[in-house]
């Protein structure tokens, strides 16, 4: 990797390979299949993605996304960082965020930590769109990703707003996701088709995010696009769950960014009603889970220098202790490094639930890794060391922790996390961020 470039290696990114819904912790709904087309966007929607020199590969920086439908809806989520860039302060405080049409985003440049003139400079942006688009600024919602504590510039982008709106298409989403990656080492894309009473849906995402992933939510960029027909406290409720359950369940680093976003947006083109309360709502939010939950572990998959995916679930405990412990193991260092080597030291998961919750008796901890019992009641037992060596060679790991007070069907408290490699370290002496 060179000093300054913004992608792992030099070849174009494409979709991992395989099937979309891969993760052995996701399940597809019998009622949401993959579409055919993964580039053609939902009805209502067209999009573009342009160069505009931002980034030094020359690669795409700038992407819009624009809703057609006569009466948009939609939903966002932000990084709950007292941080947060100048794109995240400008949606909070000047858009319509249930009547979004249109979405301009640029990689290269956070456009964090620039004080006024990041400000003026995102509502450059979003004005600059609103006339390219013909839609009201209020209605254009903006994201930036890359580097922190430079600034936009301005000539370069402004252009390439005008450049994206002039190639806008139907066809549009491939080179719209290639205009918000960074770090990433491929692309975290869905298109999906969701059968439901009164025809079938479409429902597509393009996300990005690699490194500076952090409890309470990913560092990411996230933006869904379908033609159901919802209302805007009905895009509202399906979103805010559905990232609680995904994006803010995972960790590559424990770094929170300054520039998360997710953003929902419906056209209603397909003419098929999601209410609140009806089967139709239902079978939508089961859909929007089971996608967003896979572009979560994708996102923890390409967790830079990432080689496998842990899974920690704690059960028992009071919630609160329960999270805490959740989240020291998934974030420790010593736990991350040995999922890399595929080593079963489970002293250091005892190491960082202690950790977590100190207390001047000894915790009485159960825990297993693959379902394989390494530890009772705070000590260690006899375990098949054969079986679990061959447990921690996988590429997805699971560790399940007990602490006193477990309940029989108590789900636990979950959180996916990435090890930790000499690559890591590489790329993040050698890229700014």
């Amino acid at each position: 990797m060179t000093l300054g470039s913004d992608v792992r290696g030099d070849a174009p990114l494409g979709p991992r390979p395989g099937p979309f819904f891969a993760s052995r912790w996701v399940s597809a709904p019998g009622h949401v299949r993959e579409a055919e087309s993964l580039s053609q966007l939902p009805a209502g929607f067209r999009a573009a993605g342009v160069a505009c020199g931002i980034k030094p590969s020359g690669k795409h920086d700038i992407g819009v996304m624009v809703c057609d439908g006569p009466q948009p809806v939609s939903a966002a989520c932000f990084t709950p960082s007292s941080a947060a860039a100048a794109p995240v302060v400008l949606n909070r405080q000047r858009c319509r965020l249930g009547e979004l049409r249109v979405v301009t985003v640029n990689a290269g440049c956070a456009n964090a930590a620039t004080g006024r003139r990041g400000l003026d400079d995102a509502a450059r942006v979003q004005g600059s769109t609103a006339v390219a688009t013909g839609v009201a600024p209020e209605q254009v919602a903006i994201a930036s990703t890359g580097e922190i504590g430079t600034y936009l510039p301005m000539d370069k982008v402004t252009r390439g707003v005008l450049d994206a709106t002039k190639v806008l298409s139907a066809e549009g989403f491939d080179d719209f996701q290639r205009s918000i990656e960074t770090t990433d080492a491929f692309q975290k894309r869905a298109s999906l088709e969701v059968s439901l009473d009164g025809g079938t849906v479409r429902l597509s995402a393009q996300c990005k995010g690699a490194g500076m992933i952090s409890p309470r939510f990913a560092t990411l960029l996230c933006f869904v696009q379908t033609d159901a027909a919802l209302s805007s406290d009905a895009a509202q409720a399906l979103l805010r769950p559905s990232v609680a359950r995904s994006f803010e369940r995972i960790s590559v680093d424990g770094q929170l960014s300054t520039n998360d976003t997710v953003i929902l947006m419906a056209s209603g083109a397909s003419g098929v009603r999601v209410e609140a309360g009806s089967e139709n709502y239902a079978r939508f939010a089961q859909a929007l889970d089971a996608m967003m939950r896979q572009l979560a572990i994708l996102t923890v998959a390409d967790g830079e220098g990432a080689l496998r995916v842990g899974r920690v679930v704690v059960h028992g405990g009071d919630p609160a202790d329960a999270e805490l412990a959740a989240r020291a193991v998934a974030n420790s260092p010593l736990v991350k490094a040995a999922l890399h080597g595929g080593d079963a030291n489970w002293g250091r998961i005892v190491q960082a639930v202690g950790a977590a919750l100190p207390g001047s008796e000894v915790l009485p901890v159960d825990i297993a890794i693959e379902g394989v019992p390494v530890c009772a009641g705070g000590a260690a037992v006899d375990k098949d060391q054969e079986a679990l060596e061959q447990a921690v060679s996988a590429s997805e790991i699971e560790y399940t922790i007990t602490l006193p007070g477990a309940r029989a069907g108590d789900p636990g408290v979950e959180v996916l996390f990435s090890d930790l490699s000499h690559e890591y370290v590489t790329i993040n002496a050698e890229y700014t961020t």
